[in-house]
């Protein structure tokens, strides 16, 4: 079975967040996606892998795996482990092109945005530009060789 583009994962995420009518049961949704999070190794829960900008502590731990960028992530409040998990599951397995050119409009599409507190929302910029940032340093790093 061929690999999912990040497009088609983001038609499927905008399809399971279309199955619920209000936010309760989204943040509800949320919760659940912060259980399938695979768990980041303690050691890697320090200062220099946490994302600045976030008000709860989110951890993001990055390699370099067959020229993809696979990421690993978690945080110590729900729903954002819930936001950094849909966040892992379309950038993770990823050539660094690809999560630099992809446009993340499901988060528009599913009204994440407009349903976060500022401060939660700023988290969600900060933890995107972490990960292209990673995804960049890994392209820069590519093109030297």
């Amino acid at each position: 079975m061929a690999e999912k583009t990040m497009t088609e994962i983001q038609e499927e995420i905008i399809e399971e967040f279309g199955i619920f009518d209000d936010w309760l049961d989204k943040y509800n949704y949320l919760i659940d996606l912060s259980k399938s999070l695979p768990i980041i190794d303690a050691k890697f829960k320090t200062p220099e892998f946490l994302i600045e900008g976030c008000q709860s502590s989110v951890w993001l731990k990055t390699e370099m795996v067959d020229g993809k960028v696979v990421f690993t992530a978690d945080s110590d409040a729900i729903i954002t482990k819930g936001i950094i998990a849909l966040l892992v599951r379309v950038m993770s397995h990823r050539q660094p092109e690809e999560i630099l050119d992809t446009d993340l409009y499901f988060i528009d599409r599913i009204g994440l945005k407009e349903n976060l507190s500022p401060t939660r929302s700023n988290g969600l910029v900060s933890m995107i530009r972490q990960m292209k940032l990673y995804a960049l340093a890994y392209q820069a790093k590519s093109k030297q060789k």
